[in-house]
């Protein structure tokens, strides 16, 4: 079995990407050890989206901000509970590093009271900065499920590939290549609450259980996509819910823009319900999207029932 390091190394990934995605193996298995000892308390803080925040968020958000910042290998990185962009001290002595770096770093985090799975995705971006640009330009995305077993998927344009953490502390090769079917039999309908205003929606959530699809939705992005890769096919979604989130809830820079590079990657398609997600122009850090992503033929299917 290969280590994450060694897999990064054969797949022809740069030292400097190989490094960085290696520091941010690491935050992860901290993060793994706190969830199993941390406090789940409120922090009594709020994120940049106004989110009431645990300890365990904020400790993990200082935890993937230390360690890609101290590799010298970051440039600038964003967390999604941050309001503001972090530009690495070392930039400000000419020695600046080749990457920016945004990350959710505990996705799904009001499931933990609830003992469910949740996770960190994270994407990295050649240069300095995020706006202006569209998810085409990532070099690398990942995500880390802290479930039953903590597992870590990534991409770097080269297939996306599964790794489990063991006993002793490091990421092992599970699967390679996950790939993602045309065809979909299991679906994750997110905000329900759509459908009551939304014919079209709900008609989609209706011809899915007319058909026997079924139901895989946690309430956690994460451990929902995964479940897509890991089982090859599926749909989820996220529509627009106004007056609320009138585009959308997720976003795009932390969560649909990592997820639709892995998607891709699989041989699945990811959409907004005008066009590809990787093609959508980041004009804000904390930018909201719809998000339709899974089996390629499903998500053709549902963008073209919900115009």
């Amino acid at each position: 079995m290969k280590l994450l390091d060694t897999h990064l190394l054969e797949a022809g990934a740069p030292d400097s990407l190989r490094h960085l995605i290696d520091y941010i193996g690491r935050a992860a298995k901290y993060i793994h050890f706190h969830l199993q000892v941390g406090n789940l308390q409120a922090a009594g803080t709020t994120n940049a989206s106004g989110e009431t925040q645990l300890e365990l968020d904020v400790l993990a958000d200082k935890t993937i901000m230390e360690n890609v910042m101290v590799c010298r290998l970051t440039s600038a990185a964003i967390s999604e509970e941050q309001e503001e962009i972090t530009v690495c001290p070392h930039c400000k002595k000419g020695d600046c590093g080749e990457y920016a770096v945004a990350f959710d770093p505990l996705d799904g985090s009001s499931l933990v009271d609830a003992n469910l799975a949740i996770g960190t995705i994270v994407s990295i971006y050649p240069g300095h900065h995020f706006i202006g640009r569209t998810g085409r330009e990532q070099v690398a995305a990942l995500y880390v499920v802290y479930g039953p077993r903590t597992t870590l998927v990534y991409t770097i344009g080269k297939g996306v590939h599964e790794f489990q953490l063991n006993d002793v502390g490091e990421f092992m090769l599970k699967q390679e290549g996950l790939t993602v079917r045309d065809e979909a039999k299991n679906f994750a309908p997110g905000n329900l609450r759509a459908a009551k205003d939304n014919p079209k929606y709900r008609a989609l959530v209706e011809g899915w259980m007319n058909a026997e699809y079924t139901l895989r939705y946690s309430g956690g992005m994460v451990p929902d996509l995964n479940h897509i890769f890991t089982k090859g096919q599926g749909i989820f979604t996220y529509p627009p819910f106004p007056p609320k989130y009138p585009k959308g809830k997720l976003r795009l820079l932390f969560e649909c823009n990592p997820f639709a590079f892995l998607m891709e990657q699989a041989g699945g398609q990811a959409s907004d319900g005008t066009q590809d997600i990787l093609d959508v122009k980041i004009e804000d850090h904390h930018q909201r999207t719809p998000i339709y992503i899974g089996s390629g033929k499903e998500v053709e299917r549902v963008v073209e029932t919900l115009r």
